[in-house]
Order: C-alpha cells, then structure tokens, then sequence
C-alpha cells in the first residue's frame, strides 16, 4: 500500500509569488489534476482589525492559490467561509481583508451562511447522520483546504480536519459541539474530503485559536491527504498524533493512520528541526488551572458519562476569558476573587466571599458549595458569545461586547447578511 505524500517546505514570509511556486511545485510532485468548478475553504474563524490578526488564513496564501489554478486554466473559482457562531462571517471575511482579496482577484468570497444548501447524508457519521451542505461544496469538482495552523484549546490542533466545522451553517454548528467535538470532526470529514490541503504555518499561533498570539515558523504544509497533512502538523506542533483525538478516531474510522511513519514526507525542510523551533505557550487557555488569574475553575463530567465536556462549556470559557485577554492584556490578573464550574463537579467549591458562576444547564456542584454569590447562565451548549457580558460583570472584566465600533458592524453586518439570505437563498438561488 503507497504511503500518503506530504510536503513541507520552508516560506519565511508571506510572498505571494513564492506561495506560488510552492503550490505550483507541490501540485506537479503530488500529481494532482485541477478541476472546475473549484472552492477553496480558508480558516477564517474570526477577526478583527484592532486586536485579532493571526486567527485566520492569510490572504496572501488563498491569492497564491486563486493565481496557481488560473494558471491552470481553471477560472471557476469561488472562496467560502462559515465563522465563529453568533456573529456574521461576512464581519470575519471584512476584517480579515478577504472582500478586498475578491475585488483585487475577481473572485466571489461568501458566507456559507448566506448562500443555498442541500441536505447530504453522513453514511460512517456517529452523531451528525446528515447535514447542510453548501451547494458550492457539494458542486465542486475540486475542493481546496486551506486551514490555519494552531494550537486549539480542546483539539490540541487545528488544521484540515478542524476545518470542517466550518462548512456547518451557524444553524447546525453547536450541535454536539460538547464532550462530542472530536467524534463530530471526524463525522463532517465525510463532506468535507478536500482534494489538496495548503497549511499557512508560516505563523502558527498559541491561546485561544479565535483571539490568538504569533509565532514564526516559516513553513507551508501540502497534501492530498487531511488526515495524513494533520498528522505531520501534530508531529511539527510537539504532540504524538495517536494523543490527539479526532486524529485517532478518524483513523480507526477508516480514513488513515496516525503513525507519522506511515507517510511519505518530502520538501526541504528538517521536520526535527521545526519541532524544535519555539512556539510560544503551547497550553495557554488549554487548561484553566494555569492561568494567571484569582479565578478558580472547576471542570466536571458531562452527564451520565466520566468525559469532560471540554467542546462545551468548558471550551466556552476558555473562548470567553481567551478573547478578553487579548483584547486587553492583563485583565485576568484584575479578575475579582470568584471561580466558574462546568459540567458535574463532585468536589467541593469552597470560595467565601467570592461568587460562583455555574455555566450550562447541568452544570452542578455536588460536593459543598460556599460562596457569597452563586449565579448560573442556561445553555447546552454555550458559546462564548454568550459569557461575553456575564463573566465581565460578575468578576469585573472588559467586556468586548461594549465596544462600540464592534457592536456597529455587528448591527450592520447582521442586516446585510440578512438581506443576502432573502436574495442568494430565495430569489437567485446561488
């Protein structure tokens, strides 16, 4: 059996004539055949021009790209993006300079969200047995992948098969997306094969993957593989790729192996040599115990099972307290004397003239609960958005939810978006 080819090479900067030619060199050597229709999926899962800058795929990557399939005669090109769930990913797209990439290339860049889906079936899905489908996905002949490379605070890694969670429409993201995350990537790997995978990791980044912090590490990642592309990015990021989960599962699933000797690495880069390479604070917002804050955390089991429901409202927090920091450092340190409880915790949370804050519907404490104050936010699960106002107010944080140029494009974007569901959904059906 051929062993799966991936491709590292070294790109120091964001050169878009030297992106070029390393897709260029990498499509020849992987022996890959361009098709039209084509769409190409970037990482775009936030951004914003005042504080959050390394959170998607750089533009200079996708133009790259766009460049390399017209040079092959393929012009039917369409980029398209479901962000972060709660805001317009049109907000996302404008910020991160994709709207402008679309006039300088002549090329449409749209929210998924906006736009016609058909409903397709997930044959080996273990949650998800069926979902809503871009019809831009479903009708491309090629589908090009191009993730970000990051730490990930429940995943360990993002890149290919994270991916996938947006080419969900807002409508179906948070379904399972609790102690069932990994099984749920794993389950949209079945829509969402691309034919060619371009990693930006020529800055990876570390924190909270929404609101995150840069690193250098000079390198493009290339494959028709995922999961054999992921496993060589987990190798690079210091994991073993059995140790992370929707790794695994997708090869017991059947989609490959996780062994990093099982794929055919080539380029010109020592990967011994990027795994030594510094990489900031590679469990920052990973676990909350760690961080630099009075806050005390206390993470429990989802119900009826012994898993941490680290995809659900722990992985809400972390978001929450992830953007706020980033937004204005230091602020953690600030926090007031308090602690926050996720899921069935069986300890004692023991916090005297502090407040306590119970996040989700079966979040309980059930061992002594002492505290001045003890509030709770329903959900299941919750998104980040969500604690965007609680946690500020209760533990005496900024809230980005009153930044006032946020909060106008937020209104603006939401009508526009809301006015391209009538005309792209009902009226022209595209």
């Amino acid at each position: 059996m051929k062993k799966p080819k991936v491709i590292v090479k070294q790109c120091e900067d964001y050169d878009v004539k030297k992106i070029e030619s390393i897709i260029q060199k990498s499509i020849k050597d992987l022996n890959i055949q361009l098709k039209d229709p084509a769409f190409i999926k970037p990482n775009v899962v936030t951004a914003n021009k005042q504080y959050i800058f390394n959170s998607y795929t750089h533009p200079a990557v996708v133009e790259a790209m766009v460049n390399v399939l017209r040079n092959n005669s393929i012009n039917n090109i369409t980029i398209g993006e479901s962000g972060g769930y709660g805001i317009p990913s049109r907000l996302f797209l404008k910020e991160a300079g994709y709207f402008d990439l679309a006039q300088k290339l002549h090329v449409p860049v749209i929210d998924l969200n906006e736009h016609p889906v058909v409903r397709v079936k997930l044959a080996k899905g273990k949650w998800h047995k069926e979902i809503d489908l871009s019809t831009y996905i479903a009708q491309a002949n090629f589908k090009i992948w191009m993730p970000k490379l990051k730490y990930h605070i429940f995943a360990s890694i993002t890149n290919a098969l994270k991916l996938n969670i947006g080419i969900l429409t807002h409508k179906e993201r948070m379904l399972y997306h609790d102690y069932r995350i990994h099984e749920k990537i794993v389950d949209l790997l079945e829509a969402g094969y691309p034919d060619l995978v371009v990693s930006d990791a020529i800055d990876i980044t570390y924190g909270f993957e929404s609101a995150p912090y840069p690193v250098r590490l000079g390198a493009l990642i290339i494959s028709n593989n995922p999961l054999a592309a992921d496993v060589v990015a987990a190798y690079i990021m210091n994991y073993r790729p059995q140790d992370v989960l929707h790794l695994r599962l997708a090869a017991e699933r059947g989609y490959g192996s996780c062994n990093i000797k099982d794929i055919a690495i080539s380029g010109d880069v020592d990967i011994e040599k990027l795994r030594k390479k510094p990489k900031g604070q590679s469990r920052l917002f990973q676990v909350l115990q760690e961080l630099d804050t009075p806050l005390k955390f206390y993470s429990g089991y989802a119900p009826s099972t012994d898993i941490i429901c680290d995809g659900g409202c722990e992985a809400a927090v972390k978001g929450c307290l992830g953007t706020i920091e980033k937004r204005r450092p230091g602020s953690l340190k600030k926090a007031k004397k308090g602690a926050i409880v996720t899921g069935i915790y069986k300890g004692d949370v023991i916090i005297p003239g502090g407040s306590v804050l119970l996040v989700g519907d079966c979040t309980k404490v059930e061992g002594k609960l002492v505290a001045k104050r003890v509030l709770r936010i329903k959900g299941c699960p919750i998104g980040a958005r969500n604690l965007f106002i609680p946690v500020p107010l209760l533990f005496g944080l900024p809230s980005p939810m009153f930044d006032v140029r946020d909060a106008f494009l937020f209104i603006i974007n939401s009508i526009q978006k809301a006015f391209n569901i009538v005309v792209y959904r009902w009226v022209l059906k595209r």
